[in-house]
């Protein structure tokens, strides 16, 4: 009964959807407001049938229902419930319900928060957004309903995939959608906008909060997923430049490029049909993430399916919405007027430099990720373009973005000092200076360009702080003068320095570990011990132990610095019966912001097992500077210019929406 319930719920949204994706657009047409109003019932009454059907499915691998074959392929009774929970969505058919929950959802939130939106633009907005949400629908009824029932239920299930069986993996998908998905609204915006053919900087202040949710979330998931990689998939590397790796990098870099773009845009009234662009290319690169995970074109561990007709049917949908976005806009782009001019040296330019670099980077991301896929299917041969390719294209782009970061907070808007906002920067030229020669001092010539490497993260980190300085007038006036101005500046511009903080973490720690990493293979019998960076770590021997759903040999290990005992570590081979599988659990010792890792090999016939140690210096700031950059979009989302759904006063609203479009 909850299986049929669930797919009927989906079959009433899809209902729904396409009554939301008509009644509105023809309501704005005829500026009727009772048919544009009915976007707002039906998109919140459309999340809640796809909310149901989700619902449903978790009930269904939570009671272990194995009559539903989706359930019966990826769930085991014997599955701890945190595991059996997000086996929902640790599929294909599962995932694909969960994007269309995460869409609906979206929808539902504009149409709550949506109350200060023109009339005709919010009814533009949930239509469109409606019409992805039935595209995916039907690709969801037609080609992978996950309620599908078989006659005869097993009495076992074949167990979910056990590298997904992890909290990484619990918590990285739906982070990712809502970076993924999140990019839809921006889209919706933009299509909207062109539909009316009217975009100004009122557009942009809508468009940004959405954007700044997406952008959130999707750091966070690709720095969940990096962490994942790295210690679930026993290669001890945070980033391997996978083509699904890169699906999700180029959304974020589209992103990226697109909240900076719409604040010029809401500030100055420039840049308009570029970040209009901008908005049609991060949710078309996110569709494009989704047909590489599940078109087959691609083998990885990150891919959900191998189906090719699923593959054309989504092909199907990337037609229609990037190639009907793309073509509304050569169409109506050349109809919008041109806005606000600004000198080279701005901050409109310092933006725009940003934007030069980031896209061009995307678009480095993307050629090396499709042309080796459109080389195949042309010709036939197959090519490998791998990390040696993105190190030497993609660094060189974001050494000159990262250099400039700083200076963009620094410079007046339409026309800036470049040579005044350098001097303000001395001091973290200066602290970045000190950390080039510490590290030369202390590495000596082994690495010569890694001092550069630390030097920037340092000018980077410091430098976002220096506006913050600036205009408190740290250091210049009492302190509590400058307690008063911080606790009064714009929640937004502290969110800028705690983001651009961030990156200058993240910088810190791929720098290091990618320069000072150790790494040692030995093959070890009990009692051995390995050393590596001046720890010892003593093999005492196997031991077998058993889980919920599998048996594991662990490996044990007593780890020593200076002939001290600092902790024990065990790693892992874990047997997965069901499936038929085996996994590698790597063992995690945390030093600081540092780690030791340590994977199992195979065991040797002489009785001996194979062993992989590392010591990764400052690895865990790779992750904690992406934490630290969506911290700073949360302050700049609590910004109350920012917060989603701010009021506009009711003749504004009402005048806004008998306006008609130009």
């Amino acid at each position: 009964m909850i299986p049929e319930l669930g797919h009927y719920a989906l079959v009433l949204a899809l209902a729904l959807a396409l009554i939301q994706a008509v009644a509105p657009m023809i309501g704005a047409l005829y500026r009727d407001a009772s048919l544009m109003r009915l976007a707002r019932t039906t998109a919140i009454v459309q999340f809640l049938f796809v909310a149901l059907s989700f619902l449903a499915l978790t009930l269904c691998y939570v009671t272990s229902d194995f009559s539903v074959v989706n359930v019966y392929e990826n769930s085991h009774s014997m599955m701890p419930l945190i595991y059996k929970i997000t086996s929902t969505w640790g599929n294909h058919e599962g995932s694909m319900l969960l994007w269309v929950f995460i869409l609906a959802l979206f929808g539902a939130l504009v149409a709550i928060f949506g109350g200060n939106l023109p009339a005709t633009l919010k009814a533009h907005v949930l239509a469109v957004q409606s019409w992805i949400a039935t595209a995916f629908y039907l690709f969801i009824l037609l080609t992978s309903n996950p309620f599908l029932r078989q006659a005869q239920a097993p009495f076992e299930g074949r167990d979910l995939n056990p590298i997904l069986q992890d909290m990484g993996l619990a918590i990285h998908p739906p982070l990712l959608y809502l970076g993924y998905v999140g990019f839809s609204i921006a889209f919706s915006f933009a299509i909207a906008a062109l539909i009316e053919g009217r975009i100004d900087a009122a557009w942009a202040r809508w468009v940004r909060p959405w954007t700044l949710a997406a952008w959130m979330a999707l750091t966070l998931g690709i720095a969940m997923g990096s962490y994942w990689a790295y210690y679930e998939l026993g290669w001890g590397g945070y980033w391997f430049w996978d083509p699904v790796e890169n699906a999700s990098l180029m959304p974020w870099l589209a992103g990226t490029a697109l909240l900076h773009s719409a604040v010029v845009m809401e500030k100055r009234n420039a840049l308009k049909i570029w970040t209009v662009l901008l908005a049609i290319l991060a949710f078309s690169l996110s569709l494009i993430g989704t047909f590489l995970v599940r078109s087959g074109v691609l083998t990885s561990v990150h891919t959900f399916a191998s189906d090719p007709s699923r593959g054309v049917f989504i092909l199907a949908i990337l037609v229609l919405f990037i190639g009907g976005g793309l073509t509304l806009f050569a169409w109506r782009a050349p109809m919008l007027r041109q806005g606000g001019l600004f000198a080279p040296i701005s901050r409109e330019g310092a933006l725009v430099f940003n934007n030069l670099f980031l896209t061009t980077a995307c678009l480095t991301v993307f050629v090396g990720t499709l042309y080796p896929l459109a080389l195949e299917a042309l010709t036939g041969e197959k090519i490998s373009v791998g990390a040696p390719f993105f190190n030497l294209t993609f660094a060189p782009l974001f050494i000159p973005l990262l250099f400039a970061m700083p200076f963009g907070p620094l410079l007046a808007w339409k026309r800036g000092d470049l040579l005044a906002a350098a001097q303000r920067l001395m001091a973290a030229f200066g602290i970045g200076l000190v950390a080039i020669a510490a590290t030369f001092v202390a590495q000596g010539a082994h690495a010569v360009l890694a001092p550069f490497g630390i030097g920037l993260a340092f000018f980077v980190m410091v430098g976002s702080l220096v506006d913050i300085s600036e205009r408190t007038g740290l250091f210049r006036v009492p302190f509590k003068v400058a307690r008063q101005r911080a606790i009064g500046l714009p929640r937004s511009a502290w969110g800028t320095a705690v983001a651009h903080f961030g990156m200058g973490v993240t910088l810190l720690g791929i720098v290091c570990v990618t320069t000072w990493a150790s790494e040692r293979i030995v093959a070890l019998k009990p009692a051995q011990t390995v050393s590596l960076d001046g720890y010892d770590l003593v093999f005492d021997g196997m031991v077998q132990r058993s889980g919920p759903n599998f048996r594991e040999l662990a490996a044990k290990f007593t780890v020593r610095r200076g002939g001290v005992v600092i902790g024990e570590m065990a790693p892992a081979k874990r047997t997965f019966s069901s499936r038929s599988m085996s996994t590698t659990e790597a063992a995690l010792m945390t030093r600081g912001v540092s780690q030791l890792y340590l994977s199992l090999g195979d065991t040797n016939d002489d009785g001996s097992i194979a062993v992989r140690l590392y010591h990764k210096p400052l690895v865990l700031l790779i992750w904690l500077g992406a934490v630290v950059m969506m911290l700073g979009g949360l302050l700049s989302l609590s910004d109350r210019r920012l917060r989603i759904g701010a009021p506009k006063p009711a003749k504004a609203v009402a005048k806004s929406a008998l306006q008609p479009a130009e």
